[in-house]
């Protein structure tokens, strides 16, 4: 059967259905809920998941990850915090608009523009995923080892300007990865004759216990440090005059592009198309001095570019087998569970997989845009919830999540150190997100490596542009953000000398 006919059948089950709803609902909440990452929320759903069919599974997670995308525009607008990382861009206009009077059409707009630049995104994977595959499939050891090295330092290389850090997290996410047997001679290795470690690190107790159990334990170290500003409840008018909605269409274009684009980027996210978006917005604004005190443009411009990331993300993790964002590195450590191995192959054996991730990413979309519509107001009583209330509920959940996946108790306690180390690495500033890759992508990166020496050597690495050239890039990645901050501390020094 025809692969478009065949991946649209299979969204014919109406479990699928139900598992859509589910995900959209949980997925608003978690967005509209302040501290509550998508990637925490497909962590937690994740436990619970990998009983259910490949593709039910992937409905849920895929769903939440896209309704968080609506639902953290709520506390972004009306409390100046963002609901998910991915919604930075959007205080930076959406809140001064709320102290205008005019958080209703924010609201409104930025729920438009995200269904918008979340259906440029899935364009994206509808007609490069399958392209990318077809040419992956040519990748040997070496090209597969160099991939993987890219995608972990692109993570490093946007750690928030802490490359050192994130390449400590993520050299300790490899070394993680190092448990469990041997990939080539299958001996045991560091699992100190704990049995449950044979086959590694479990991965759902531990990405649980880095964003659920962490942020936990971190609303409770800090619950006494202050409390969140109040709501602003003054909402004004919903619906915006043709006049906004004009005023809409060229930033939510721009930013729909620098989505589309950053989004096929490893490990590049939506915080990170947020801001890039809002900034090339301001530059083609004919207003640009509005920007920052209350521009539609700008909320339009972060909105749509953060939301059009996904699809490119998806297309990533689907076709290279290297994680997009955080996000897919759970759902790539779920669909490995399930038999489904993220990467080239995938698409040749399963090209009806595009659609049908397509399908649901489109439908959670409209789903998402109807409640966010619709029920708004009742999103945003979400904010009036007692942390302490929510705090308890996520532990429950996380504990009898990874409890479900393989009825350990020892997956439990594992997750909770997890949590300490979290917290640990929230307190001193390292970055979760490297450790998660190296836990997921060392094991593939020393079986290719390893490959490729016994091939052929170093040289193997020396005859393949493709790997030269993406180990090249690599270490751009991590060397060109020290040299930029070198070379603006240079530049304050010279102006310094200059004034004085």
């Amino acid at each position: 059967m025809n692969p478009f006919l065949s991946g649209l059948e299979a969204l014919l089950d109406p479990t699928i259905a139900l598992c859509l709803v589910v995900g959209v609902l949980i997925g608003t909440i978690v967005g509209a809920a302040p501290g509550i990452t998508a990637t925490m929320a497909v962590a937690l759903a994740a436990g619970f998941t990998l009983t259910m069919e490949p593709l039910q599974g992937l409905s849920v997670l895929l769903a939440i990850y896209v309704a968080a995308q609506f639902g953290d525009r709520v506390p972004s607008i009306l409390v100046n915090t963002p609901g998910t990382p991915a919604s930075i861009a959007t205080t930076f206009d959406g809140y001064p608009m709320a102290k205008q009077g005019r958080a209703g059409i924010a609201l409104t707009s930025s729920a438009i523009v995200s269904a918008v630049g979340t259906l440029i995104g899935v364009a994206i994977l509808i007609f490069l995923a399958r392209p990318i595959s077809s040419v992956a499939l040519s990748f040997g050891p070496a090209e597969m080892f160099a991939l993987v090295v890219f995608g972990m330092t692109m993570m490093v290389g946007v750690s928030g300007g802490r490359i050192i850090k994130g390449l400590a997290a993520g050299a300790f996410g490899l070394l993680l990865g190092t448990v469990g047997n041997d990939p080539i001679s299958g001996a045991q290795r560091f699992t100190f004759g704990i049995p449950e470690l044979s086959s590694g690190i479990p991965f759902i107790a531990a990405i649980i216990g880095l964003f659920g159990i962490a942020e936990v334990f971190n609303q409770v170290v800090s619950s006494r440090s202050g409390e969140l500003p109040a709501p602003i409840t003054q909402l004004g008018r919903w619906w915006p005059n043709r006049e906004e909605r004009r005023e809409l269409r060229k930033p939510t274009l721009i930013g729909s592009g620098v989505g589309a684009v950053v989004g096929v980027i490893p490990a590049a996210g939506g915080d990170i198309a947020g801001v890039v978006a809002w900034d090339q917005a301001r530059r083609a604004s004919k207003h640009p001095e509005a920007f920052g005190k209350g521009a539609l443009e700008g909320v339009a411009a972060a909105d749509s570019s953060s939301a059009a990331t996904m699809g490119g993300s998806v297309t990533t993790t689907l076709s290279l087998g290297v994680p997009g964002d955080s996000v897919m590195a759970v759902m790539l450590g779920s669909m490995v569970v399930w038999g489904l191995q993220p990467g080239p192959g995938l698409l040749t054996s399963r090209p009806d997989l595009v659609f049908s991730l397509a399908g649901i990413m489109i439908l959670a979309t409209l789903l998402a845009l109807a409640l966010a519509l619709v029920r708004m107001r009742g999103v945003v009583k979400l904010l009036a919830m007692p942390t302490h209330y929510l705090s308890v509920v996520i532990l429950l959940f996380c504990m009898v999540g990874t409890y479900a996946v393989s009825n350990s108790v020892f997956d439990v306690i594992l997750m909770f150190l997890f949590g300490l180390v979290g917290l640990a690495m929230r307190r001193f500033g390292f970055p979760a997100g490297p450790l998660v890759l190296g836990l997921i992508l060392g094991p593939l990166a020393e079986s290719n490596l390893r490959r490729a020496l016994l091939i052929d050597g170093v040289g193997t690495f020396l005859t393949s542009p493709i790997a030269i050239a993406l180990i090249l890039l690599s270490v751009g990645a991590v060397v060109a953000p020290r040299i930029r901050s070198l070379m603006k501390g240079r530049a304050r020094e010279l102006d310094s000398v200059s004034a004085g």
